[in-house]
């Protein structure tokens, strides 16, 4: 609703009729008159230029009077909700709420653009139907010059999937949840698609990490995985 008035507002402060001034003087206006009139002042330009049917903070009660419910406060009618309007404290509020909601904007862009960057990084998965598990040789091994004991494995894959190569890992007793955890063993875990994952159950002695200490070595042509390592004398 556009309000505006018929007559050109009075801006000038009556100095002259001052309660406590001689006729024809102009009487010093108290701080409180000067805030009265810098209100009035503030009201009836508000009048003049402020939409009230536009301003999304302003809500009729039952009682007929006004409220702001950005502020939360009350006001008996238009002016007096106008003149709040024009108060160092709506507009502080104002300013607060432009603030909020440019951080918000931005901590949502940058949430979608993580969230696109994730899904643009994201692996696609394969699924694939489990055949069983592969044949193996499990071998024990000992080196001839340092007398380090070892195993060798052998892992058959005859129908591995195109493109996949056979991944190995060792777990530690405490990652797995087939058997009680048990400090004194650590397991080898081998993967390749289409077969179902097997594990093996070695002691649990540090791994010789050392240049050619171990190896492994993937035959395209027979489809088998070779594995070997040795355990550390320390």
């Amino acid at each position: 609703m556009l309000i505006t008035l018929s007559e050109a507002p009075d801006f000038n402060m009556d100095y002259q009729n001052r309660v406590g001034s001689k006729f024809g003087g102009g009487g010093v206006a108290s701080a409180d008159s000067q805030a009265i009139d810098r209100r009035e002042r503030l009201r009836k330009l508000a009048l003049e230029t402020i939409d009230l049917a536009k301003d999304p903070y302003i809500l009729r009660n039952h009682l007929g009077g006004l409220e702001c419910r950005l502020c939360l406060t009350l006001h008996t009618n238009e002016g007096s909700y106008l003149a709040h309007t024009q108060g160092k404290k709506h507009q502080t509020n104002l300013a607060r709420r432009a603030a909020r909601d440019n951080f918000g904007d931005s901590t949502a862009q940058a949430a979608a653009a993580a969230m696109a960057q994730k899904q643009k990084n994201q692996v696609q998965t394969k699924s694939f139907i489990k055949i069983g598990s592969p044949g193996y040789q499990v071998t024990k091994v000992r080196d001839e010059i340092t007398g380090q004991l070892g195993l060798l494995f052998q892992i058959h894959y005859p129908q591995i999937a195109d493109g996949v190569k056979p991944r190995h890992r060792f777990m530690s007793a405490f990652e797995q949840h087939v058997e009680q955890p048990d400090r004194a063993w650590q397991y080898l875990v081998v993967a390749a698609e289409p077969y179902q994952s097997i594990s093996f159950k070695i002691q649990a002695r540090e791994i010789d990490s050392g240049e050619g200490m171990s190896w492994e070595h993937w035959d395209v042509d027979t489809k088998t995985l070779s594995f070997q390592f040795l355990f550390s004398q320390r």
